[in-house]
């Protein structure tokens, strides 16, 4: 009988061994299941980007003078300059304005009054690309400091006006244009020291779109044939040298400004049709789903403005009010908090 109880016990001993060590076994399997369940709990929350922050207009300076479709770029250390464009009087200009801390002044003159050109900042320089002169167009790239002297730096493939333009590393992508007699589908590249020369060719012909280089690739949106504004957003791949439609804006939309801020693409402003009906809105373009938000308002309807991006802020400057007013102020476009 003490052999019988013996065995037994022991056999009750092995048992809840057994089960302590079956259920500390269980325990990290728990573990692990939990972990793997927040890992997909935190996937599904940040799936996708996030949508484009709306942006806040206000007032932060004025020009020396009322000017629309000048060209601008941001040099290093914060200075923006302002480069021709037309007048109050609808004439063309040939100042070269500089922005650098709220405050804007004259700082030198191109050799030519232009207007309709583009500029893009390629390390401490700008370079500005065609324009309009009267009743054609030109054909020359200028560098230009930031004590607003400037240099031929080469030539465009053909003279246009009506260009927009953005930088990719150390090229700048011009894009589309007008000759003067038609409408352009090109996308020219240029590097200082090496020739202009066009790497693709745009769907369509297009002038007066919103530009901008949004991670590794030229986003253009909107424009006009000539005949009628378009809502294309189109992306340009530099590597492949190839373009492809990306999304549609809510409608048709020319003479719009466009920027990069925070990895989105905004079109700011701009017209409904390619006489009129300018609108105040800013749409922002989110590059990775080509999903177009609303993303806030200018402080009245514009466009032929220019618009660069300065660190976290967006200013655009100049530009045509719905009433034909030519306007002198520098907008500042910022994150809402």
């Amino acid at each position: 009988m003490r052999r019988l109880a013996l065995c037994i016990c022991l056999l009750v001993l092995a048992s809840l061994a057994a089960g302590c060590g079956g259920s500390g076994s269980k325990k990290p399997r728990k573990r692990a299941t939990a972990q793997s369940s927040s890992v997909q709990a935190s996937g599904s929350r940040t799936r996708g980007p996030a949508q484009p922050a709306r942006l806040r207009a206000r007032v932060a300076g004025r020009l020396p003078a009322p000017v629309q479709l000048p060209a601008a770029a941001r040099l290093p250390g914060g200075r923006v300059l302002v480069m021709g464009g037309l007048s109050a009087a609808d004439v063309s200009v040939s100042t070269i304005d500089l922005i650098k801390g709220g405050r804007a002044a004259v700082v030198g003159r191109l050799p030519a009054p232009v207007h309709d050109a583009a500029a893009v900042a390629l390390g401490s320089r700008a370079f500005l690309f065609g324009g309009g002169t009267g009743e054609s167009g030109t054909a020359a790239i200028r560098s230009v400091n930031g004590a607003g002297a400037s240099a031929l730096a080469g030539m465009l493939p053909a003279p246009a006006s009506d260009v927009a333009a953005a930088r990719l590393g150390s090229t700048a992508y011009v894009v589309g244009g007008y000759t003067g007699t038609a409408a352009l589908r090109s996308i020219v590249a240029f590097r200082p020291g090496s020739p202009a020369r066009a790497v693709a060719r745009l769907p369509f012909p297009l002038r007066y779109a919103a530009v901008a280089a949004v991670g590794e690739r030229v986003l253009v949106a909107g424009g006009t044939t000539g005949a009628a504004a378009r809502r294309e957003v189109l992306a340009f791949d530099p590597v492949r040298n190839a373009v492809r439609r990306l999304a549609s804006l809510p409608g048709a939309l020319t003479h719009a400004a466009g920027a990069a801020l925070g990895g989105s693409f905004y079109v700011i402003g701009g017209r409904t049709t390619a006489t009129g009906g300018q609108t105040a809105q800013v749409l922002a373009v989110d590059p990775a789903t080509g999903t177009v938000h609303p993303a806030g308002s200018l402080p009245h309807p514009l466009s032929d403005a220019a618009a660069v991006a300065d660190g976290g802020r967006i200013l655009v400057i100049g530009g045509r009010d719905a009433a034909g007013r030519v306007s002198d102020e520098i907008v500042e476009l910022k994150p809402a908090r």
